[in-house]
């Protein structure tokens, strides 16, 4: 190794130390591929009660990471002739129902890959841990809210890439994991990368966590969500397989053996913009899953992942031959902790420079036109407006928290936020663990302001 690998290593070492002590994680991962080879670095523990010193081989649930792998077994069928992408699911899943017929009748795959279907976030259900979980959950998106006309704008679906996992098991007969294993996971070596609670737990794992309102730490109770949402969220990894994956959607699409398990021209598809995204931290477009973002003149592509006190993110850099996958295991201060190593990383081996755009002053009487409460069927999100400036809060619902069986994360304190120049209706956070992310108003024809964006999801004024 030479003198400038070795001082690289170093310093990767001390960011993630000084970045986690910074927001208080108690164990973060990370790793690196640049140059031809691989760097890694850890710090702290998988749990304040039953520590564990973190490494590269943890793992961590990845949260919404496992939709690139549903996308990646969805494209395996189309190469096989057995799936087309602007075919409308019903083909592939005729039992599908939606409140609007025409609807059900009209969504595309593709549509679903690049959640521009039009329908809401999610169902928060539970159907069990059967191999009938994704069946019954596809029964009951009949009471799903429709936000928009499929195809007119993208809002983030987790709902919809449940019902990708659905059609992969009508296609191949198989149920979701083990397709998702036998096409993926083993070709690729990826032997610890799981669905399963009993092989995670024989495995060293990281504990999520949740800061408090006295902003002390409490292990999370729950690892992850119910079986029906395996395919939007229900993988856990470590970064040494996440470099393997990444490595993966970088190269020609052979596994290790040399078998080919994505015609590379597939894989470049994923990549390609299908659907542009406005005012969003997550993208400017969408491709085939991906969110594709401009960084410094640099195109990246990338997915993150949140659940249960642990936060993700996979970031590629294909015309760099770059791939960063990090894993912290802290709400709410992984999703700002793990940008400044992301941001680091970009600047200290790409000299690749990510900052956030500046607000405008605050206008008080613009404001109010924004004052109200918009919401999702889990979640609501309140604007509010004083002499000092905007905020928003946002909270779990009532009803969702108090019928809940498992531990939910604590409602955040409302974050500052300020408008961005022109007449775009664009905001970014400036302030808090949301510090950076950015969103929208929407209006209708008549000029109202009808909704509010943030993280690529519309929530609906009330």
């Amino acid at each position: 190794m030479s003198n400038n690998a070795l001082s690289s290593d170093i310093a990767l070492s001390e960011i993630v130390e000084a970045t986690a002590t910074e927001f208080g994680i108690p164990g973060v991962t990370v790793g690196i591929w640049v140059d031809g080879r691989e760097i890694f670095a850890s710090h702290g523990v998988t749990s304040i009660e039953n520590p564990l010193p973190v490494d590269p081989d943890t793992l961590f649930t990845i949260g919404s990471i496992s939709k690139s792998f549903t996308a990646t077994v969805l494209m395996q069928l189309v190469a096989e002739g057995k799936l087309d992408l602007d075919a409308p699911v019903q083909k592939y899943v005729p039992e599908l129902r939606l409140t609007n017929a025409e609807v059900a009748a009209t969504i595309t795959v593709k549509q679903l890959l690049n959640h521009s279907a039009g329908l809401d976030w999610n169902l928060i259900n539970d159907t069990g841990e059967g191999d009938d979980a994704l069946a019954e959950f596809v029964a009951q998106l009949a009471e799903i809210p429709l936000v928009a006309a499929p195809g007119v704008r993208s809002s983030y679906s987790q709902a919809g890439f449940n019902l990708l996992g659905r059609v992969i098991e009508k296609i191949t007969g198989q149920t979701f994991e083990q397709a998702v294993t036998t096409r993926v996971l083993r070709p690729l070596d990826m032997t610890t990368s799981s669905y399963s609670r009993n092989e995670i737990m024989t495995r060293r794992f990281a504990a999520g966590h949740e800061r408090g309102e006295d902003g002390e730490l409490s292990v999370q109770r729950s690892w992850n969500g119910n079986r029906a949402n395996n395919p939007g969220g229900g993988i856990s990894s470590s970064v040494v397989e996440q470099l393997r994956w990444a490595r993966f959607h970088l190269g020609d699409g052979a596994a290790v053996n040399g078998e080919t398990v994505l015609p590379a021209e597939l894989l470049d598809l994923m990549k390609q913009p299908t659907i542009e995204m406005k005012a969003s931290t997550l993208g400017d477009a969408l491709g085939l899953c991906w969110f594709l973002r401009d960084v410094d003149g640099v195109r990246t592509v990338g997915h993150g992942g949140s659940a249960f006190g642990q936060f993700s993110e996979l970031l590629l850099v294909p015309e760099r031959n770059f791939a960063i996958s990090i894993m912290s295991n802290a709400s709410p201060d992984g999703i700002p902790s793990n940008q400044a190593i992301v941001r680091w990383a970009l600047e200290h081996y790409l000299g690749v420079i990510d900052k956030d755009p500046e607000p405008l002053a605050y206008n008080e009487s613009r404001a109010q036109e924004l004052v109200g409460t918009y919401e999702i069927d889990a979640m609501t999100m309140t604007v509010l407006a004083d002499s000092e400036g905007l905020s928003l809060e946002c909270r779990i619902r009532p009803e969702i928290r108090a019928a809940s069986e498992t531990e939910l994360p604590q409602d955040h304190p409302a974050f500052p936020f300020g408008m961005l120049p022109g007449d775009t209706d664009e905001y970014i956070i400036t302030d808090g663990s949301f510090k950076g992310q950015r969103g929208y108003f929407s209006r209708n024809t008549s000029g109202a302001i009808t909704g509010l964006d943030l993280a690529g999801r519309l929530f609906t004024r009330a």
